[in-house]
Formats: structure tokens, C-alpha cells, sequence
């Protein structure tokens, strides 16, 4: 792969394209790192840091089999709309509001260490319907008001960036306080 190494971006992208698996893996190698820092922008409702990563290198591999140095725009230029349009449609899929009780359900459950327990029983699934009722009303004192608001935010199914413009408050604080929740749901329900 020696021979790769000093070869251009878009000489690389042309072998890829071609089929190179060679180029394909250098090119690869020498994004990753701009892939990460495209993706500590982002967060993902549901998954992790991994996951936006993830699927920024998927939109990676896809700018190293599409780029067309005839269409202007620099391979960096092209790779950084992939990565971002990558992300941003895993995103929006992943906080779409049709998804949000399979979402919610299946990220809760885990929380609660019961999936399949859950859904078997109507008794456990009563009391851990009034036990989620009890953490978000007023009485509640696990979460601070803030927490509560934003989890109420969360499961009406708005992104943390909505959030965060509804709530006159920066996206990373909004992530901090999402972070929270989940640590603090964690802890109770284990």
C-alpha cells in the first residue's frame, strides 16, 4: 500500500471509484480523523458518539465511490458534505416523531433492565408507566426542573437543537442535561 500513500485524494477517489480497494483503504485512513471531527458536532438521539462516527464514516466511504473531480469542488469539500448529510439523515431518523415510541421504548426498557419482562407483564408495565409519570411531574425529585422540562421536550419528540432554541439555552447544554437524565435514569432503575 506504499505506493498509495503518496498518491493525491482525487487520484486515489479515481482507483476507488474504479474498484481499488487498496485506494479505497488509504483514502479511508486518511479521512477518519476529519470524520471524527465532523461528528463531535452532532448529537444523536438514542446513540452515542460511536454512532454519529459511524455513520459519518459511511458517508465517507460513499464520498471515496461517488467524487467526481470533474463536478469543481475539492475532494475535502465533497467528503465533508457527505459526512455531514450522512449524519445529519441518521439524525432526523432517528428523532423522526414516528419513531419516537419505538425509540423511547426501547431505550427505557434498557434503562429498566426489563424488556422482555415489560412486555410480558401488565402489573410491571403499570407500575413502570406511574413510576416515569411520577420522575416527570412536580412531585418527582429525581430530575431537576430543567432535566424535567427537557425530557418532556425529548419525548414530544423535539432534537436536542430544538430543544436548545426553545429553551433560549446552547446545544451543548442541552446535551450535558440529556446526558444527566440518562445517568440518573439509569441509577434508578437498576
Amino acid at each position: 500500500m506504499g505506493k498509495y500513500e503518496k498518491m493525491t485524494d482525487i487520484d486515489l477517489a479515481a482507483l476507488a471509484a474504479g474498484g481499488n480497494a487498496d485506494a479505497t483503504d488509504v483514502l479511508l485512513a486518511r479521512h477518519k480523523d476529519a470524520v471524527r471531527d465532523i461528528a463531535r458536532k452532532f448529537f444523536m438521539l438514542g446513540g452515542d458518539q460511536d454512532d454519529i462516527i459511524q455513520e459519518g464514516m459511511i458517508g465517507l466511504f460513499k464520498a471515496v465511490q461517488t467524487f467526481d473531480p470533474e463536478g469543481g469542488a475539492s475532494f475535502k469539500t465533497y467528503r465533508n458534505i457527505c459526512v455531514r448529510n450522512q449524519i445529519l439523515n441518521a439524525i432526523e431518523a432517528a428523532t423522526a416523531k414516528k419513531h419516537v415510541p419505538l425509540n423511547s421504548s426501547e431505550s427505557l426498557d434498557a434503562l429498566a433492565g426489563a424488556a422482555d419482562h415489560l412486555a410480558s407483564d401488565p402489573e410491571e408495565q403499570a407500575v413502570f408507566k406511574e413510576a416515569m409519570a411520577l420522575i416527570l411531574s412536580d412531585e418527582g425529585k429525581l430530575l431537576s426542573p430543567l432535566e424535567k422540562q427537557v425530557a418532556r421536550m425529548l419525548a414530544d419528540g423535539k432534537n436536542y437543537r430544538e430543544i436548545a432554541a426553545a429553551m433560549d439555552r446552547s446545544p451543548k447544554s442541552v446535551d450535558n442535561t440529556i446526558q444527566r437524565i440518562r445517568r440518573k435514569l439509569k441509577d434508578f432503575f437498576n
